[in-house]
């Protein structure tokens, strides 16, 4: 480094202080850009980057300290990130975590990665997740990370023999070994928030439609968000800034709102927040770790003026079967496409087209997106649509009007992220639906479509989770991440939670 930052390493620095060193020319962004690289290489065993390319991005940083010298810099000028490996982008390989996309190049960059590197940021490289966004733990890869020729799940920092999440999960995990000061992830129905629960890191998920799809690869489309992914509300912010912004051109789906600083509230009192408490989300099956971290991080809200209000989601069980019905259905609309005709993986040896798309789909696709695909397939078909999808599309509609009446009472709602902490790879590969429930108090809000964000509020005391990251989760009305991230952020300001690492990093 020409200068020394601070006392601190690099990497121990948050998205604001490192895009301050680089604009007070403390550090280039070349520098620091070769400082994550290298990090990331002498980290590898944590199989979380599938994609590097030295070359590509230092030729970036070189290009942002030639904007920063030429004083056009832009607001994340020479920041270092990562993708998750379901955008596809023009200098690095896109598999979504798949056979049937192995090799992949794009000849473009999806909306997010290019509007964050119009705001100046440089691609680090593209990161694991399971195969097609399917999955709550990053064990449905099919991808073999850089530096191994076996395919194996991205490790949790904070204990390599546990699951980092999913599946986001190595978006969750380059961020927690400070291998990255942030990354992209993308929620499906809960795919930001449990990984970076798990990780001790804050991910946000905006509404539904702030965010372009445009070069996402789509799991279900109705679902599918991106965000952030980074060590503080404050980091999230400023990414989700660059992030949002209407694309009516290339995304249907896109929403009609205007790019927001959501930085802008991050500093106002939260004194009289109602902060909403839903009763479903603390029943059976939530364990005592989680129970204690959530309730002691409410009653620090409180301790800020916050003021706790009991509500009811009473169709907080119906959100796993409706998720899987709805889920499932797009998704075998959306993959259909992986044919083996015009990109990505086709069968060697076929006799005629049928088979030839038989084969192809048979050695492409994983055991979990074959299930799905499968599910998805029966719930649209002839004499099952109105007894299951249509049913499924009745009762999203329910949930959503139940978080309405809920926010008639309340400016927030915060609970547990996920019933437990990081499990053990492997404790639950042989049973899909254990993974599924997992997923109980992040569904609800991706059907209706509200944004949300899971930040650290503790760590596991039992003797055999100890020390593993505990995060909660705020979910607020449409269009209301500001408040979202103010509140997370002011309760961040009171604690350090956010800025504990893990040994060895």
């Amino acid at each position: 480094m020409t200068t020394p930052l601070s006392t601190r390493a690099p990497h121990d620095l948050s998205v604001q202080e490192l895009v301050q060193a680089i604009a007070d020319k403390q550090v280039s962004a070349t520098e620091l850009a070769q400082h994550f690289l290298d990090r990331s290489q002498a980290h590898a065993n944590l199989a979380a980057f599938v994609d590097l390319n030295a070359e590509t991005t230092l030729a970036q940083a070189k290009a942002a300290d030639a904007r920063i010298a030429a004083g056009t810099a832009g607001a994340l000028e020479g920041l270092p990130l990562a993708h998750k490996d379901i955008f596809v982008t023009r200098d690095f390989a896109t598999t979504a975590g798949s056979r049937m996309l192995k090799g992949y190049r794009s000849p473009f960059d999806a909306t997010v990665v290019s509007k964050l590197a119009e705001a100046g940021a440089v691609t680090l490289g593209k990161v694991n997740c399971d195969e097609f966004a399917m999955g709550s733990s990053n064990e449905n890869t099919a991808v073999a990370a850089v530096g191994s020729d076996t395919v194996q799940p991205v490790r949790n920092p904070w204990d390599t023999k546990r699951i980092p999440g999913g599946s986001s999960g190595g978006s969750a995990a380059v961020v927690a070994a400070r291998l990255a000061p942030a990354a992209t992830g993308t929620d499906t129905g809960g795919s930001i928030r449990q990984p970076a629960a798990f990780c001790g890191i804050t991910g946000i998920k905006p509404t539904y439609g702030r965010a372009s799809r445009y070069g996402m690869v789509a799991f279900a489309s109705s679902l599918d968000q991106a965000g952030p992914m980074a060590r503080s509300a404050e980091d999230c912010a400023l990414l989700l800034s660059a992030m949002c912004g209407p694309d009516p051109d290339r995304d249907s789906t896109s929403l009609d709102a205007p790019a927001e600083n959501f930085t802008r509230k991050l500093n106002d009192s939260i004194e009289g927040l109602r902060i909403g408490v839903p009763k479903e989300f603390f029943g059976e099956g939530l364990s005592d770790d989680v129970r204690s971290a959530v309730d002691a991080a409410l009653q620090q809200y409180e301790q800020l003026g916050a003021k706790l209000v009991p509500i009811a989601l009473p169709r907080t069980e119906l959100s796993i079967p409706v998720y899987y019905i709805i889920a499932p259905a797009e998704a075998s609309s959306n993959l259909s496409r992986f044919d083996g005709v015009k990109f990505g993986h086709r069968a060697r040896d076929y006799g005629d087209l049928a088979d030839m798309y038989k084969k192809t789909r048979a050695e492409g696709f994983g055991d979990e997106v074959k299930r799905r695909i499968m599910i998805g397939t029966y719930v649209l078909s002839h004499g099952y649509y109105d007894a299951y999808y249509l049913q499924a599309q009745k009762i999203r509609r329910m949930i959503a009007d139940d978080f309405q009446n809920a926010f008639k009472e309340c400016d927030v709602i915060a609970g547990p992220v996920a019933p437990t902490v990081a499990w053990k790879i492997g404790e639950k590969s042989d049973d899909p639906v254990a993974n599924y429930l997992t997923d109980i108090f992040t569904l609800s809000g991706s059907l209706a479509g509200l944004p949300g964000m899971s930040i650290p509020v503790g760590f596991a005391k039992s003797e055999a989770d100890k020390g593993l990251p505990i995060g909660m989760q705020l979910l607020g009305n449409y269009l209301d991440e500001a408040r979202l991230l103010n509140a997370a952020h002011r309760f961040q300001q009171a604690t350090d939670y956010h800025l504990a690492k893990p040994a060895g990093f």
